[in-house]
């Protein structure tokens, strides 16, 4: 039963997103940082990064960045499928704090303070 469920589940997310493919209107999904109260960075996807910053500062986020808040979006990217950003999420975790920290600076506006 339960294989069929997550079947099921995987084929609508999947039927769901080749039909927003090229429309107006169609799921967004992003890749995003943050920067946590202790300095430290936290990544992540979403389909909404502001209301998942909010999320994360009012502590119904990640368990890491519950008790390093407040949290401040610092740097996002959008793809047009899930799978992208959890791809890209994934790069992002496995880049150095110091090419992070670069990644941030080249966003205009973007502050990668030490």
């Amino acid at each position: 039963m339960e294989i069929r469920r997550r079947r099921w589940y995987n084929e609508t997310i999947r039927n769901l997103e080749q039909a927003g493919k090229g429309k107006a209107g169609a799921m967004a999904y992003y890749a995003y940082l943050l920067r946590c109260s202790d300095g430290t960075l936290y990544s992540g996807f979403t389909t909404d990064p502001r209301r998942r910053a909010e999320e994360h500062n009012r502590g119904v986020g990640a368990k890491y960045t519950r008790s390093r808040r407040p949290v401040e979006l610092v740097y996002q990217e959008c793809f047009s499928t899930k799978s992208e950003a959890l791809r890209r999420e994934a790069a992002l975790k496995k880049l150095t704090r110091a090419e992070k920290l670069r990644l941030i600076s080249r966003v205009p506006g973007g502050n990668a303070e030490t």
